[in-house]
């Protein structure tokens, strides 16, 4: 079962049904998808991923968060925690972090707030501090936050055809 958190400025909760044409339009985003996918989701892709993030809190007890700005019940991102089994070398061996935030949203410290929040909630859940991430070399703002949430560069990759930079958190 999944976890709700708030903080000053947002709630992440559990994907909801009703999340789904916020999400698909987020999705579709060039700019999101950009450094994660290379372009935008189409409607069915964003489909599976909203029932991939429901069922891996069910399989795990752990998964991915809806950001909603508390001010204005705004959906604006995805973030969480998941069981990646990338199998690229080197394999993770800890819970995968990841994010995504809506254009609209970016520059905002939004990203922050919500990822500090979910390793808070993660450190308690797991009972660790070290996870692991993967950005792509070319997202500058992906790479700040890693950094400033403690996360340190370990391998290099390639992931889907592309460069991907792992790192890990101690």
């Amino acid at each position: 079962m999944s976890a709700e958190i708030e903080t000053e400025r947002l709630v992440l909760r559990p994907h909801r049904l009703s999340d789904f044409e916020a999400m698909a339009a987020m999705w579709a985003e060039p700019e999101v998808a950009r450094f994660i996918s290379g372009q935008p989701s189409t409607t069915e892709e964003s489909w599976l991923r909203l029932q991939r993030y429901a069922g891996h809190w069910s399989l795990f007890g752990f998964g991915y968060w809806a950001l909603i700005e508390k001010e204005s019940g705004r959906y604006l991102g995805d973030g969480g925690f998941m069981e990646s089994r990338r199998g690229f070398p080197p394999p993770f061996d800890a819970p995968e972090q990841g994010w995504a935030i809506a254009g609209w949203a970016q520059g905002k410290g939004y990203a922050r707030e919500g990822c500090e929040a979910m390793l808070a909630w993660a450190e308690a859940h797991f009972r660790r501090r070290d996870f692991v991430c993967m950005i792509a070399p070319e997202n500058t703002p992906s790479l700040k936050l890693a950094g400033r949430l403690g996360y340190r560069e370990y391998a290099r990759a390639e992931y889907r055809g592309a460069p991907v930079v792992l790192f890990r958190r101690a």
